[in-house]
């Protein structure tokens, strides 16, 4: 980390699953990080999780930063109440700026988007493209079987040993970005995060 925590890109789905208690975590993350005044940046949508996070944060006066390709441009899907909405040309180019604004990612239940977007943001960290910490709320154990095969792509021998710790896990928003920041100060990963499954 280059400096302190003042913006966190959210990747999360664009539907809110079949439990409330993921609508739950949106809404306690979007909250929680408008509390401790670090701005949300986000996909820019107003519906499924996205939407919740937004709407949390703005609700308790934080600071909401979308970012969408024209083609999701249609009023049913962009978010018209943001601090602002940065409309980009294509998805590569939203994930691109996303990145740009944010000093870490918190990963919150989704689909593939939500998948291909964190696994981005490791393996740039991985081969150091970044150095912002990358981490997920694993809400009623939503990453479990993930997580299972990333610790058996590492005992396999394709994740190496020193990056098993790159991605940060977490059960709740509030340790996650506890653990984000603690990770912003200097505290290393650890290599535990892969063998919780």
């Amino acid at each position: 980390m280059a400096g302190p925590i003042q913006s966190i890109c959210v990747f999360c789905g664009s539907s809110s699953g079949t439990r409330p208690q993921y609508a739950a975590a949106a809404r306690e993350l979007g909250e929680l990080l408008a509390r401790r005044r670090i701005r949300v940046v986000y996909g820019g949508g107003h519906v499924g999780m996205m939407g919740e996070l937004a709407d949390a944060a703005l609700a308790a006066g934080g600071e909401v930063v979308g970012v969408i390709p024209q083609h999701l441009m249609r009023p049913e899907v962009a978010h018209q109440r943001l601090d602002e909405l940065i409309v980009v040309e294509s998805m590569h180019t939203r994930k691109r700026t996303m990145s740009e604004r944010a000093d870490a990612f918190a990963v919150l239940p989704g689909g593939f988007g939500t998948f291909e977007e964190m696994f981005e943001m490791v393996t740039w960290l991985q081969l150091r493209l970044h150095a912002k910490p990358v981490g997920l709320v694993n809400c009623l154990g939503y990453f479990d079987h993930l997580l299972a095969f990333l610790h058996h792509a590492a005992q396999e021998g394709f994740i190496r040993p020193q990056h098993r710790g790159l991605l940060l896990v977490e059960a709740t928003a509030s340790l996650l970005v506890d653990r984000l920041l603690r990770s912003e100060a200097g505290e290393p990963a650890g290599d535990a995060d892969l063998s919780r499954a």
